[in-house]
């Protein structure tokens, strides 16, 4: 293969990159020849396609212009994946883009608050004063504050999207096309590139680019020592832990006091 011919675009397809833009490997056995140069493609039909009109896919006065740089940066939750890529972002030119967070942000004006196992917060219900404690005009402020709270419903695909969040649920194909391909075909993103952290995250994940034709063009994972992430999350989970325990004896304390107080 070392001495075949190859054309403008090599080993990659030149339709996709040409309709969608994208570094996409052609297939050996979709392979056709044009002025003496051979041409891999990724599909059959956009072999065929090239053969009715390949003017519209080779270079002519200058040389085919390559899409910019697109990564998946991969590894286990803490492994730093953030942080190398804010700055492989920053060093060179393109997005960074963050899926978890871009997920919290769909639901967020929803839940107002992000969810997920790693961001279990304390319910308002556990630190709640029975009402017979309670002054009547508090208590109607809360009552209408929790019926505003139940009227906010969410979609099917907001479910889904806080499912994956709170329990790793995939998601189906239907909202992964809502989101991941506007990053290889909408701007600003298309002409700028990006580093995609987090995704893709399981080999279904990563076989649903394969089928849209979205394909990074390094993938990087981060592997990372048990001792590190350790170090990295035991400090800020014992704050949590010291915080909710100070909140958990004040709350004790107010209650113990307004019984006091009501029995005299």
């Amino acid at each position: 293969q070392n001495k075949r011919h190859m054309g403008d675009t090599k080993h990659f397809c030149p339709v996709t990159l040409k309709e969608n833009f994208v570094l996409c490997p052609g297939q050996q056995e979709h392979a056709a020849k044009y002025k003496e140069k051979i041409y891999y493609f990724s599909t059959p039909e956009y072999r065929d396609k090239f053969l009715k009109n390949p003017e519209e896919y080779v270079a002519h006065n200058e040389p085919l212009q390559a899409p910019p740089l697109r990564v998946c940066l991969l590894g286990i939750h803490g492994a730093g994946k953030s942080t190398c890529a804010r700055q492989i972002a920053d060093k060179l030119g393109i997005f960074h883009i963050q899926f978890e967070e871009y997920l919290q942000e769909l639901i967020l004006p929803k839940t107002k608050t992000k969810v997920g196992p790693s961001l279990d917060e304390d319910h308002e219900d556990d630190y709640k004063i029975p009402e017979e404690l309670e002054d009547f005009p508090q208590t109607m402020t809360k009552t209408q504050t929790e019926k505003s709270k139940q009227e906010v419903e969410l979609t099917d695909e907001e479910k889904a999207i806080k499912a994956n969040l709170m329990d790793n649920t995939e998601l189906p194909p239907e909202i992964l096309d809502k989101i991941v391909p506007e990053w290889w075909k909408k701007e600003p993103f298309r002409s700028t590139g990006f580093i995609l952290d987090g995704f893709p995250r399981s080999p279904d994940e990563a076989k649903y680019l394969s089928e849209r034709g979205l394909c990074p063009d390094v993938a990087v994972y981060i592997q990372v020592e048990e001792s590190d992430i350790l170090g990295r999350f035991f400090p800020p989970c014992l704050k949590k832990w010291q915080d909710r325990r100070r909140k958990k004896k004040e709350y004790k304390k107010k209650l113990k006091d307004l019984k006091a107080k009501k029995r005299v």
